[in-house]
């Protein structure tokens, strides 16, 4: 089992494809990869005003808000609520979105996997779970509220760390090796279909 520790201090501020906002990027892969070639990216995104969102073809996408009274997309003409925090909304990147926001400024926590070379799913974590891995997968724990403890590392994170968790030299995790103990909220990415891409796993933090 390897875990790769990724704070959140000092994790720079990129703007979105379009313009209209700024991202963190928490991890993406392959390593050196940009928005239009990577197999899976994570980040951060603080939305200030409402506005079209970038378009990214073959991507799909799932958004979390984290903080702020939440926003309604709309989806190729159907409008979404999304206003519960830590409720995960999946959408396609490449359909057109547009914002509004339903009171101020938010941030959203955002997933987006490129289709026929990786897929995602989110998990909202609350109190103590294992981590499960599978060969081919890979778990990214990001702390949405309040901090976590990865128990065999023990190593402790605050919000909006992360850690990606992966099998040494990509075989599974045995979910007894690791287990999460949250005072707070996670988000629990497990990322499949990417086997070739974990290994060099970009991670813009230190």
């Amino acid at each position: 089992m390897a875990v790769r520790v990724l704070r959140a201090d000092g994790r720079p501020a990129a703007p979105w494809k379009n313009g209209g906002g700024l991202t963190r990027e928490i991890a993406a892969a392959p390593s050196g990869a940009g928005t239009a070639d990577f197999a899976w990216r994570v980040s951060l995104a603080d939305v200030a005003q409402g506005g079209p969102f970038s378009r990214f073809e073959g991507v799909d996408r799932v958004i979390t808000l984290v903080d702020g009274p939440g926003m309604v997309l709309t989806v190729d003409g159907s409008a979404h609520t999304v206003a519960e925090r830590y409720a995960p909304f999946a959408f396609p990147g490449d359909a057109d979105t547009d914002c509004r926001l339903l009171g101020g400024p938010l941030v959203d926590f955002n997933v987006m996997t490129r289709r026929g070379r990786a897929r995602a799913g989110v998990e909202i974590v609350r109190g103590r779970a294992a981590l499960p891995a599978s060969a081919g997968a890979a778990l990214l724990v990001v702390v949405l509220e309040g901090s976590a403890l990865l128990e065999a590392a023990g190593t402790t994170l605050g919000r909006f760390d992360a850690a990606l968790v992966t099998g040494a030299h990509g075989e599974a995790v045995d979910a007894h090796d690791e287990a999460l103990d949250v005072t707070g909220v996670a988000a629990l990415v497990t990322l499949t279909g990417a086997t070739a891409t974990v290994q060099g796993v970009r991670a813009v933090t230190k």
